[in-house]
């Protein structure tokens, strides 16, 4: 039951190919993120005053956030070529010694998902970002010898999801550490009237301010929808996208007023009407819903706790009141209602069989 989702956050193959001409050159035409933009150019103009490769740059946040395309902007502001990369694709040193060793002098390297890289190349690229050297191993067992290898100076900036998963020596190294904030809907209309302009899709404002609200906060979901309601308007319609039209057509996605999808609302359903509000465990939750407990976990609570709709105690997974407000259900006069989310309820069943409910 795990099908593709359409407000989901990671990046689909479609995406790949729309992003490329949705993604803004410069830091100036970049949307939101009026804090990291500031900081940024302080940092990247400081350089090229200076004459210098400017500090690693690390970027924290959730997917489609903008964290590729503040590296491509980076490289562009610069005027240095850009090399790509990802930590799953580090499986050795020796993987990160190839690329280091072919870097140009002031190159950008992006290193996505850096959280994931290999603990051998993670010890390696601390010597190549202070030093700019790496150390290439020659041989094996007691005759095997450390030749010191000079690099270019280049500058990484690192992208990733989980800042927690970070190591603190690598943190350390990084000069610039900035974490992106989901975005406002006034933000997020912005950039769907934008995209709009690009894709050539006439949308009135009202359209935009609905696509935009749906959006969980995030420009690549935003662009998504953006581009199925345009689909909706030249099938159904002549094309243009009025709000009736955009409700119309995220109705018809499933995608409802608050950014919630199918998933989302089986595990609310589920967690409101089968365990009465809960508290229960993630593993009986997610059976209920037929999902795995980590697609549950991992997919659907993280915008659920956001919106305030569940709470994760240590009983387990806990409906608020604004859940039963949401699916138009009355809470029974023996749930209690968290009143935020790390709060647990004072009376309820207890639906708990897994014994590790986070």
């Amino acid at each position: 039951m795990n099908e593709e989702r359409l407000v989901s956050a990671e990046q689909s193959v479609e995406d790949q190919a729309i992003d490329a001409a949705l993604r803004p050159k410069q830091l100036d035409d970049f949307i939101g993120q009026e804090r990291v933009r500031e900081q940024l150019s302080l940092v990247l103009h400081s350089a090229l005053r200076r004459g210098r490769t400017p500090d690693h740059v690390l970027l924290s946040g959730g997917p489609g956030l903008g964290k590729t395309t503040l590296a491509m902007i980076i490289a562009a502001e610069l005027g240095k070529p850009l090399r790509i990369t990802s930590g799953p694709a580090i499986e050795r040193a020796g993987d990160l010694a190839a690329v280091l060793s072919t870097l140009s002098e002031g190159e950008v390297l992006f290193l996505d998902e850096i959280h994931r890289m290999a603990r051998p190349a993670e010890e390696m690229l601390y010597l190549a970002m202070e030093d700019f050297r790496v150390d290439v191993v020659v041989g094996k067992g007691p005759g095997a010898t450390a030749i010191p290898l000079d690099i270019a100076r280049f500058t990484l900036v690192g992208a990733t999801t989980r800042a927690g998963m970070l190591p603190g020596p690598l943190r350390d190294r990084f000069g610039f550490t900035a974490h992106m904030d989901f975005y406002e809907p006034a933000e997020l209309e912005v950039i769907v009237r934008r995209s709009a302009g690009l894709l050539g899709v006439r949308i009135d404002d009202e359209a935009a301010a609905e696509v935009a609200f749906r959006s969980r906060g995030t420009p690549r979901i935003a662009n998504r929808l953006l581009r199925r309601v345009r689909d909706y308007a030249e099938v159904r319609a002549d094309g243009r996208v009025t709000r009736e039209l955009a409700r119309a057509a995220l109705k018809l996605y499933e995608v409802d007023e608050e950014g919630l999808d199918r998933l989302d609302r089986a595990v609310l359903r589920a967690l409101l009407t089968k365990f009465g509000g809960g508290p229960v465990g993630l593993s009986t939750l997610a059976v209920s819903v037929g999902e795995e407990p980590e697609t549950v976990e991992v997919v659907a609570e993280p915008f659920l706790v956001r919106q305030g709709l569940l709470a994760r105690t240590a009983r387990g997974r806990v409906a608020t009141a604004a859940a039963w407000e949401h699916l138009g259900l009355t809470p029974p006069p023996s749930a209690g209602l968290p009143t935020g989310t790390g709060a647990a309820p004072a009376t309820g069943a207890l639906f708990d069989v897994d014994t590790e409910p986070d």
